[in-house]
C-alpha cells in the first residue's frame, strides 16, 4: 500500500464555533475511497481552536506560564481530536492512536493510522514528518485553511505574493526557526528543518477541497504550494549531472573507463531489445540526455529521435547524433499526434513532480501511434539501490502498483507486461499499447 501522510490542521476539525461535522463526513468518504485504491494513510490531528483556547486561558490566569506547560495543553487537545478521528475510522484504523513516535508499529496491517501530538517544542507537523521518515512515505500533505503559502499574511497585506513552488531554505525565511506554542504557520518551523534534513517534499493546500486533494493523489495538476529540498528545474540538469559528477550514479565515474563500459552496454542492450522485441520504424527517446540510445537505435536502422529538457545535456551530444535531438518538456512535447511508432523513457518519470505525472504520460501516449515503454525507478528496485548514490532530483519514487494504477486510469491505453524483462528487484518496466480509436 502506498503510504501517504496527512497533517490535518486542527482548524479544519475544530474551527471557531465547534466541531466541523461537514468536514469530517467528507474526510471519511475521501479516506475510504482511497484505501480501496491500496493507499495507506497516516493522519496526524492538530489541536485547532480547542488548543488555542486552552493556551489563551492559561496565559490569562497565569501571566508567566512556561512554554512547556502551554505545549502540553495543546498536545492533549490534539489527542482529543485524534481520538475522534480514530473513532470515525475504527473499522479500518490501528487500534490505538500514536502518542509516542519512538515506538514504531510492527507488522502494521490496517490501512489507517491516527496520531496526535507527542512532545513539547513543536507542532503535529513535526510528528507528520516522523511518520514519513519511519514508514517510507514520499508524500506529506499539509491540510490547511488556505490553498497556498504566501510570502506574508494575505489577510493583512494586499501585496502578498502567492508561492506555488519553493524550497525549504526559502520557506525558513518566512516562518523562522523557532517554535512558539499556538503558532499559526503553514508548516511548523521545527518540522520544516527536519523535512529539509530528510529531503522530503511537502504539499500545503486547502484541506476541505477534496476534489483538489484527489488530484494531488492521482498525479494531476492541483492548487497548492509545493516545498522541496532543492530547486528542481531544467536548469538543475546541468553539465556536471550529465558528465556523471553528481546524480544517482556519480560514484561510478570515479573510474571513467568502467562508467563508459556500463553506460554503453546498457544503451546497446536497450536498443537491441527495442529492435528485436517491437520492430519499430520510428522511435522517440524522452529524456535522451546526450543521445547515446538514439545513436545506438539509428545504428540498427531505426529512425530514432530524442528530446530532453536540458540544453546542457544536448550540447554534450556528438555531432553525429545532434541533428536528431531537440530540447523540450515531457509535459508539452514538441511533436505531432501519432508521430512515432514507439515512445520510450528510461529513468525519467521519477524525476517529475507528482502534479505533472498524468499530464506527462498523456503526452507520451499522444505522440505514439502504437507502443509506449517507460522504465521507472520504483521502491521494488532493491538491487539497484546498491548502485545509486544520492539523487536529489528523484521526486516521485513509488511502488510499481502506483504506476500501474496511474497507467490503467487512462482511457486509450492498455498495459501489458507479458514480455521478457529483468525482475522487479532490478528494474521496473511498463509497456503500454495504444488502443485504436475508430470513428
Amino acid at each position: 500500500m502506498e503510504p501517504i501522510v496527512l497533517s490535518v490542521g486542527g482548524s479544519l476539525i475544530v474551527p471557531n464555533g465547534g466541531i466541523n461535522i461537514s468536514f469530517l463526513i467528507k474526510l471519511n468518504t475521501f479516506i475510504r475511497k482511497n484505501v480501496a485504491k491500496k493507499r495507506r494513510f497516516f493522519i496526524v490531528a492538530g489541536g485547532g481552536s480547542t488548543a488555542r483556547e486552552y493556551i489563551d486561558a492559561g496565559r490569562e490566569v497565569i501571566k508567566k506560564i512556561p512554554n512547556e506547560d502551554l505545549d502540553w495543553l495543546g498536545i492533549h487537545s490534539t489527542h482529543l481530536n485524534a481520538h475522534l478521528l480514530r473513532t470515525i475510522f475504527r473499522d479500518i484504523s490501528h487500534s490505538r492512536i500514536v502518542e509516542n513516535y519512538d515506538k514504531k508499529i510492527r507488522n502494521l496491517k490496517e490501512p489507517v493510522v491516527i496520531g496526535g501530538g507527542w512532545k513539547p517544542g513543536w507542532s503535529t507537523d513535526y510528528d507528520a514528518v516522523l511518520f514519513s521518515r519511519d514508514y517510507g512515505a514520499n508524500l506529506i500533505i499539509n491540510l490547511s485553511n488556505i490553498y497556498y503559502v504566501y510570502n506574508k499574511d494575505p489577510r493583512k497585506f494586499k501585496d502578498a505574493i502567492r508561492i506555488e513552488k519553493t524550497t525549504w531554505s526559502y520557506f525558513e525565511t518566512l516562518v523562522g526557526s523557532k517554535w512558539v506554542p499556538g503558532l499559526s504557520a503553514p508548516f511548523d518551523p521545527i518540522a520544516a528543518q527536519l523535512a529539509k534534513d530528510l529531503r522530503l517534499t511537502v504539499i500545503v493546500t486547502k484541506g476541505d477541497d477534496f476534489r483538489n486533494l484527489q488530484r494531488v493523489l492521482d498525479g494531476e495538476s492541483f492548487k497548492g504550494s509545493v516545498i522541496t529540498p532543492y530547486q528542481v528545474s531544467g536548469a538543475y540538469y546541468d553539465r556536471p549531472y550529465y558528465l556523471g559528477e553528481k546524480g544517482e550514479y556519480n560514484y561510478l565515474y570515479a573510474n571513467r573507463t568502467t562508467a563508459n563500459i556500463l553506460q554503453s552496454t546498457a544503451n546497446w542492450y536497450r536498443a537491441l531489445y527495442i529492435k528485436l522485441q517491437f520492430k519499430p520504424k520510428k522511435v522517440l527517446d524522452i529524456g535522451c540526455g546526450k543521445g547515446e540510445l538514439v545513436q545506438c537505435l539509428r545504428s540498427l536502422g531505426i529512425d530514432a529521435r530524442g528530446v530532453d529538457i536540458s540544453g546542457e545535456a544536448l550540447e554534450l551530444a556528438s555531432d553525429k547524433v545532434r541533428p536528431y535531438l531537440v530540447q523540450g518538456d515531457i509535459s508539452n512535447l514538441p511533436f505531432k499526434d501519432d508521430e512515432f511508432d514507439m515512445v520510450v523513457s528510461f529513468d525519467v518519470m521519477e524525476h517529475l513532480e507528482r502534479s505533472l505525472l498524468k499530464k506527462a504520460i498523456k503526452e507520451t501516449v499522444r505522440v505514439s501511434s502504437k507502443h509506449i515503454l517507460h522504465k521507472i525507478y520504483t521502491k521494488e528496485n532493491s538491487f539497484i539501490n546498491y548502485l545509486h548514490g544520492s539523487d536529489h532530483s528523484h521526486l516521485s519514487v513509488f511502488h510499481s502498483s502506483f504506476w500501474e494504477e496511474l497507467f490503467t486510469s487512462l482511457p486509450n491505453i492498455t498495459m501489458a507486461r507479458k514480455f521478457y524483462q529483468l525482475p522487479d528487484f532490478f528494474e521496473s518496466v511498463f509497456f503500454l499499447k495504444k488502443n485504436l480509436v475508430h470513428a
